[in-house]
């Protein structure tokens, strides 16, 4: 198989290109620019661009099949060429559904804990041997791609996205990958450039539903009061499966599952949420509960989900992918709950297209609330990237109705005040789908006065 990735470059992409390059097809790809760790990981499997940029050339009659990214325009011309050719373009989803149509598909959507649902799927499986195919939004420790598709596994793991799947394909990603056991983790309205409106968000999820194959499973959260709704208007005769939260205690700033004591190395409501929905799906396939007991111990969590990067002195410092209302509420509501006695220095950076609409910004309400001191910083370049009229302090405060709250949009004063604080019995939680300006978090991490 003669497979062409146009935008080459992206996360999903790149580690499906991979993925098919270690299947055996023949892959090539294209991109205007391509950033660590794509550029290093598909040069170390030899698929790295030679050169960037778009070249109808490399567009030709032989290809099997044409896989197309959300980066590409519609007038890109690689695409243009394909399409006039009349060869098969993908997006990834549709592809990865291509390649899995034999096997049992097992899809996690939602707004808020999919890729850690996931990843704790993939940790629980792969600690017992079991053979399976994956798709997941993050680097996970035991696992050197993110993508993994293969001839021989029964079964397939994956993250499904509710954005869209192409620039020639507005369906949401998770819509195309047919579940036979799909999972929802809640929802909370997100992408507002493509649902301009909560109910048109709502809709994505009522729909997912209805793709989940005959005689399918719906796993879903069953304290969301609005996705509740959503299944219980739903008329799909799929098996509808509720889970809520399991008994657990807190002692010495460990999390353990009751009535075992299980100790975690992951904590905080959400997460254990997310636990309950992969026992579900471990069940599901065949894993007992001591199998997945046994299993979910050493479980550590996903890449930038609570990842701890120092600590000293009663002081935690931690990185997290949250950047959306309902995320930054339930992570910083984790760190808080799980160490009651330390102070709370929470900080958020702002950059993705809903969290950069005025209107949106106003989901923010008392999402930071239970920190002790709140810092919103936003890259006075995204907006002007993004051609977004910038916010002004007044703004941010008012609509996070936190008035105590910091607001910063340059990463040198946002740094020099948070080396000017004394983090002794406090913890600092910097949480962002960004990279905070560049800002070395690690060396910063290091170097706090803890």
């Amino acid at each position: 198989m003669r497979i062409h990735f146009i935008a080459v470059g992206g996360s999903a992409m790149h580690n499906l290109a991979i993925a098919l390059h270690k299947k055996g097809f023949i892959v090539t790809g294209s991109d205007d620019a391509i950033f660590e760790p794509s550029k290093s990981r598909l040069a170390s499997y030899g698929i790295l661009p030679a050169k960037m940029g778009w070249d109808e050339q490399n567009i030709t009659q032989d290809l099997d099949a044409v896989i197309l990214g959300m980066h590409a325009l519609l007038d890109n011309p690689e695409l243009v060429k394909a399409q006039a050719l009349g060869l098969k373009i993908y997006s990834y989803p549709e592809y990865i559904y291509e390649q899995t149509k034999d096997k049992q598909r097992v899809v996690i959507g939602g707004s808020h804990g999919k890729t850690t649902i996931t990843s704790m799927i993939l940790h629980v499986l792969n600690v017992h041997g079991k053979d399976f195919d994956y798709l997941v939004g993050a680097q996970l420790e035991g696992f050197d791609t993110m993508v993994k598709v293969t001839d021989s596994a029964p079964v397939i793991i994956i993250e499904g996205d509710e954005y869209l799947a192409s620039p020639i394909d507005r369906r949401p990603k998770f819509h195309l990958y047919k579940a036979d056991i799909g999972v929802i983790s809640g929802v909370a309205w997100d992408h507002i450039n493509v649902f301009p409106t909560y109910e048109d968000y709502k809709l994505q999820f009522d729909l997912f539903i209805d793709t989940i194959q005959a005689d399918g499973k719906l796993i879903y959260c069953n304290a969301d009061e609005d996705l509740v709704d959503v299944v219980n208007k739903n008329n799909s005769a799929v098996e509808k499966i509720g889970y809520t939260l399991p008994d657990y205690e807190i002692h010495d700033g460990i999390t353990q599952l009751m009535p075992e004591k299980l100790p975690l190395k992951i904590f905080g409501d959400h997460n254990l949420m997310n636990l309950s929905a992969a026992k579900l799906v471990c069940s599901a396939l065949g894993i007992t509960t001591e199998q997945f007991n046994v299993a979910i111990v050493s479980f550590k969590g996903a890449s930038r989900r609570l990842e701890l990067l120092h600590s000293e002195n009663n002081s935690n410092i931690y990185k997290d992918f949250a950047h959306s209302p309902s995320k930054l509420k339930a992570t910083i509501e984790a760190v808080k709950s799980q160490f009651e006695e330390r102070k709370l220095v929470a900080c958020v950076e702002l950059h993705t297209f809903s969290s950069l609409n005025k209107n949106f910004l106003l989901q923010y309400e008392n999402s930071m609330i239970r920190a002790d001191l709140s810092v919103v910083y936003i890259d006075e370049k995204t907006f002007q990237q993004k051609k977004v009229t910038p916010f002004s302090d007044i703004d941010v405060r008012t609509a996070f109705n936190s008035p105590g709250l910091t607001f910063f949009n340059d990463v040198t004063k946002l740094e020099a005040y948070l080396r000017d604080l004394d983090f002794k019995d406090t913890n600092l939680l910097l949480m962002s789908s960004g990279n905070f300006g560049g800002m070395d978090l690690v060396k910063l991490a290091r170097e706090l006065n803890t």
